[in-house]
């Protein structure tokens, strides 16, 4: 393998890259939206510097199952995961905290290019007679149940506001270690979804219960009240993203100048 050929690499192995080059187009991509409000000092701890909680207090969250059956270079699967609404700047955007799938090329591209925390899990999105129902097993053990009623409140006359809701900033923090185990890159990531077609979008009540797991810990944001759940299907172009902050040049530049002194001669007669 020449020099030239490994530069031009886009992605690990480079004799099979876990992921072709982007931008990613998702077909009928299906979401169950469940958003809370949470504990705000829970809240505070897992949202990074800037970045500003939103609320009367400061404590909305959502949890979100997908339903992924057409991604173009990752295939068909599943995914669930937690965020915070929040602001940058004052900007409104998401913030991805947790995430879990059951496909490895959406997880290392995720992780690699935007910074999405993701890992392995099992999740499953299903109709259940009148049900709409998210699951989400770690290692065979249940951590999280979301019901929403199904179809109960049609928003066919609010899609262009949906629309523009799913356009909003959306934030990542990307931290990858360099291989003497210190950050290489540690940055928050903005992305904005691109191309976006809403097929359709119901609202309706809904329930959720997270349950403790040290190695998947979506009840570290708790369930103090469910506000409502959101149904929709949506087509989009996932595009790269930018860096909005990178904290290493940030911590870089407030470090301390260092004093350079030097010694003269001094001639005497």
């Amino acid at each position: 393998m020449k020099k030239e050929d490994i530069v031009s690499t886009h992605a690990m192995p480079a004799f099979s890259p876990s992921y072709p080059v982007g931008p990613y187009y998702f077909k009928q991509r299906e979401y169950l939206i469940i958003t809370y409000e949470s504990d705000p000092d829970a809240v505070r701890e897992a949202l990074p510097e800037p970045l500003e909680p939103t609320g009367d207090r400061k404590n909305l969250c959502f949890y979100e199952w997908m339903n992924m059956p057409d991604s173009s270079g990752f295939g068909s699967y599943v995914e669930s995961g937690s965020g915070i609404i929040a602001t940058y700047k004052g900007e409104p955007c998401n913030f991805s905290v947790q995430m879990y799938l059951n496909d490895e090329p959406p997880i290392t591209a995720g992780r690699e290019i935007w910074g999405f925390p993701k890992k392995w899990g099992q999740p499953k999105l299903k109709v259940k007679k009148d049900t709409l129902t998210g699951t989400l097993h770690y290692d065979g053990i249940k951590v999280a149940v979301g019901t929403m009623a199904y179809k109960h409140v049609s928003l066919e006359a609010k899609l262009g506001e949906i629309k523009k809701g799913i356009e909003k900033l959306n934030v990542n923090l990307k931290v990858i270690p360099g291989v003497d185990g210190k950050p290489q890159i540690a940055e928050l990531v903005g992305y904005h979804l691109q191309d976006v077609v809403v097929h359709g979008a119901w609202d309706g009540p809904a329930c959720l219960d997270l349950f403790n797991h040290v190695n998947c810990r979506v009840a570290a944001l708790p369930v103090k009240k469910v506000i409502g759940g959101r149904h929709q299907i949506v087509d989009f172009t996932l595009s790269y993203g930018e860096v909005l902050i990178d904290y290493l040049v940030e911590a870089e530049a407030q470090k301390p100048a260092k004093t350079v002194t030097s010694a003269k001669n001094v001639a005497t007669g």
